[in-house]
């Protein structure tokens, strides 16, 4: 090697390492959010299984006290209403599965929507709420903050002028739901977002069907994202939670809310919810593909009169499905020839599918929305929201494919 050589290797600038890319779905499901080692060396976070905390002394306690004060004493807390290590694990999970600063876990996806509004809105304020979100959701807007001076204005899926002209100066939030419960319509969330930050409006949207590895609206802009995780982040049908994911400063404001409101989760739920975390990914890819090939099925099938599905071409937000989705779910609703009856017939004459409610598990579930969902309501009522009596709700499984298709074939044929 020449002198020149020589000095030319010693003056060469250190190449600055590539930043690491960020770790896909399924490893982000099973690692984020988690650090190690754990109490004992344990490889799964503790189950914490504790109402309450214990101090050393009065001056341990008056160190506390004193942290928090200022802000500190993160991670310590006295009570297991204000937190718990086995829940933030979870929580922070969470986060990181939808590139959020902070996630909040609830009793249930219903606490985690109504502690929200309660949180967000002041009396005197305005929401807007689109008219195919989770009916409960509507229910508790026109009704139990009515009652709380908090108006509400309902405006159809999709009809942007409508939605621009139902934001008011006392307006805080616009909540909406992507994709819906049961006709699966996607909301553009690029549109949604421009509209709501033009006003100075908060969005909140409900996500439950996409999941994380579907959709990601915080990656739109979208200021709250919320799950029932009762349904695909659970995905075993065995708990009940709720999650908000946001900004920091959002998600610290509702958690001191939720230290008033009270609907915390217990830490044997989210030990559970973090077990079932782990195979979201691996779950919702199957569920993805059988909801396509039963979709496709189903559309081609002459006793079917209509089929929705957003990964179909005649879905009417397909467009919009493809250009912020990853896959399109694993739930499929379709009208079938014939009535009431003539749908209560096939649905009974089903196998695999049992008859409940919910979504989202391992297990493929069927529903008659005019005889469970919306049982309570009249014909005519269920009508004005949209609810045949030809309405059938698939929520698809991780069963394979072909013997799902297979009981739909010899059900349909009866």
């Amino acid at each position: 090697m020449t002198a020149l050589q020589i000095l030319a290797d010693k003056t060469k600038v250190a190449a600055v390492p590539a930043a690491p890319p960020a770790p896909g779905p399924s490893t982000a499901a099973v690692h984020a959010g988690t650090t190690h080692p754990h109490a004992y060396h344990s490889l799964i976070a503790p189950l914490v299984q504790t109402a309450t905390y214990t101090f050393d002394n009065t001056a341990d306690l008056c160190a506390f006290q004193d942290a928090r004060m200022w802000g500190g004493a993160q991670g310590r807390v006295e009570y297991g209403r204000y937190g718990n290590p086995t829940v933030a694990d979870c929580e922070a999970r969470l986060a990181a599965l939808e590139r959020g600063d902070a996630a909040l876990l609830f009793a249930s996806g219903m606490a985690a929507v109504t502690s929200v509004l309660l949180a967000m809105l002041p009396t005197g304020a305005h929401l807007v709420i689109g008219d195919d979100c989770y009916r409960r959701t509507r229910q508790f807007c026109q009704t139990f903050l009515k009652r709380l001076g908090i108006a509400t204005t309902v405006v159809p899926m999709g009809d942007w002028a409508a939605l621009e002209a139902a934001i008011q100066p006392n307006t805080r939030l616009i909540v909406s739901e992507t994709p819906t419960n049961p006709y699966l319509r996607c909301l553009d969330l690029v549109r949604l977002v421009e509209i709501a930050r033009r006003h100075g409006v908060k969005t909140l949207i409900d996500a439950t069907f996409a999941t994380p590895i579907n959709q990601r609206p915080l990656d739109f802009g979208v200021d709250l994202v919320v799950h029932s995780a009762t349904k695909y982040l659970g995905g075993h049908n065995d708990l009940l939670a709720g999650v908000v994911v946001g900004e920091a400063g959002l998600i610290d404001s509702l958690r001191q809310a939720l230290g008033v409101l009270g609907s915390v989760t217990d830490p044997h739920t989210a030990a559970l919810l973090t077990r079932g975390l782990k195979t979201l990914a691996l779950r919702v890819q199957r569920q993805n593909e059988n909801g396509q090939a039963v979709a496709a099925y189903l559309e081609a099938h002459p006793r079917v009169r209509r089929v929705w599905y957003p990964g179909l071409a005649s879905h009417p937000d397909h467009a919009v499905a493809r250009s912020q989705m990853l896959g399109y779910g694993g739930v499929v609703s379709f009208e079938i020839d014939g009535g009431l009856e003539d749908t209560s017939r096939f649905v009974d004459a089903l196998t695999i599918p049992l008859i409940a409610a919910s979504l989202g598990g391992v297990e493929t579930l069927v529903e008659q929305p005019a005889l469970m969902s919306f049982y309570e309501l009249s014909t005519e009522e269920r009508l004005a929201l949209g609810i045949k009596d030809n309405l059938v709700r698939l929520s698809l499984g991780i069963e394979d494919a072909a013997d799902l298709i297979a009981d739909l074939e010899q059900a349909l044929a009866q």
